[in-house]
This record gives C-alpha cells, structure tokens and sequence, in this order.
C-alpha cells in the first residue's frame, strides 16, 4: 500500500510539471546601459581659500562700510553656493603697490604659503604703474612714456602669472582691468582713454594665454560719478563701486564657466 501511495504521488506530480521545458538564454535579456555618474563639486562640504593680491582696489581702500571692498563681498557670496562650508579670505593687497613690487614678493617667496593653499585667486594690478608716469610728467604726459611703462608692466605681468603657478598650477586666477579716474572730471574721449584700453587689453591677453584665469573688465563702471561710485578722494571706489566690482566679478566667473549661477554651485 505504501508504494502505491508513493506511486500516485510521483504520478499527480508530473502531471503538473509542463511537458514542454524553455530553454532560457541570457542572451536575449536587454543590456541595462549605464550612464557615467558624475559627483558635482557641491556633493561634499568643503572650505574655499580666498586669497587677495595686489593694491588697493583689492584691498578695499574707500569702502566706506567697512566691508573689504568688492572681495569682502565675493567672500560673502561664495558662501551661499551649495556645499560650501565656510570661505576663508586671506589678503595680501596693500595700497600704492605696482606690477614690480609684487613680482618681487613672489620671488621671494613672501607670499608662497598664502598662494599655496589658495583654491581662487584675484588680483588687481597696474594701477600704480601708470600713475607712476602721472605723477612723474603731470605736466607734460605723452603717450610714449605710457608705451614704454606698458612694456615693462606686460613682461612683470607675465611673470607675476609665472611665479603663481609655480607654486599653485590649478587654482583657478580672477584678473580684474583697470579704470580711468580721469572721467570724473571730464567725459570727453582723451588719449588717456586709449591708454587704459591698451592696459586692460595687456592684462585680457594675459588671462586667455593662462587658460585658467578670468579677466574681469570693471572700466565701464567708473565713467565719470554719476552713479556717485567714487570714495570721497576721487580715485578709489566707494561701497557702491565695490558692490558693482563685486557683480561684474561674479558675471565674469560665470562667462569663464567657474561657477553656475543658476545652480548656485561652484565649478572649481
């Protein structure tokens, strides 16, 4: 009796089992495609070393509020970007210094620390080197004198560019141009003009042959003080012109592809 049990067991079984097997190919199943995963910048929390050099634009002389002048306000603003956790500025600007007088900071190595752990870098330079022609021949300036003092100021630029990326080769160098503080007592188009655009175009040609820096052209906020942009002295910018640095560096960074605006995210 038991094998008879055993018997129509085996047989109800089969019975349920189809008489037809699948052969099952992995070959047929559909590739899964991957695509390449990218960790965005602000994926995790980090600290941006800002560091200043150069002269006094940079170092914010003017700024009536006490606010560090346009990179005072570059500080604050990186800050709002995603996934960064602090922004610690050092600067290193002082007021009355010229292409030549950092060049020689730099070789001697004054700065190198500061340079170092910099993850962006903006300067302003060149100011000084042509109010050295200014005050020289007040009152018999030629054009000749600033073609001369502009080849000078060219080859300490290249070299200043030289000197930083031997010490820091990725981080990324903001430029800022220079402005005429002569349009505030006159409008009307001068040589003067054309010199400034020749010394902006200098520092221009400089960033792009870096590939990695940013020029920031700042002339056109300081024709004449209608928009009362200039400090008490005339010369240096008030926070209101600061302020405008401030928002023409930012849409400089974005035209350079260092940040998305829209995505408030840094891309270096």
């Amino acid at each position: 009796m038991k094998y008879l049990i055993s018997l129509l067991c085996i047989l109800l079984l089969s019975g349920c089992v189809s008489n037809e097997m699948k052969e099952v190919s992995f070959s047929e199943r559909e590739a899964v495609l991957f695509e390449e995963y990218v960790i965005p910048f602000s994926f995790f929390p980090r600290t941006i070393e800002l560091v200043g050099l150069g002269d006094s634009l940079t170092q914010g002389v003017g700024d009536e509020l006490k606010r560090d002048g346009y990179i005072g306000r570059l500080q604050k603003e990186i800050l709002q970007y995603k996934g960064i956790e602090d922004v610690v500025l050092t600067n290193t600007a002082k007021r009355g210094r010229r292409s030549d007088q950092l060049l020689k900071m730099l070789k001697d190595g004054e700065i190198d620390h500061q340079i170092r752990k910099a993850s962006i870098i903006v300067l302003t330079i060149g100011g000084n080197d042509m109010m050295k022609v200014v005050k020289k021949d007040l009152f018999d300036l030629r054009v000749e004198a600033f073609e001369k003092e502009l080849e000078k100021f060219e080859r300490n630029y290249d070299h200043i560019l030289e000197e930083i990326r031997e010490i820091n080769s990725i981080a990324p160098i903001v430029l800022l141009g220079i402005y005429n503080p002569i349009t505030i007592v006159t409008d009307e188009k001068s040589e003067f003009d054309q010199i400034v655009s020749d010394w902006n175009n200098t520092i221009e040609s400089v960033a792009y042959s870096d590939g990695n820096a940013c020029f920031v052209p700042i002339d056109k906020l300081f024709i004449s003080n209608d928009n009362l942009v200039y400090h008490t002295d005339f010369f240096h910018p008030n926070s209101k012109g600061y302020q405008l640095i401030n928002e023409a560096v930012m849409d400089s960074l974005q035209d350079c592809g260092l940040i998305d605006a829209q995505n408030r995210e840094l891309l270096f």
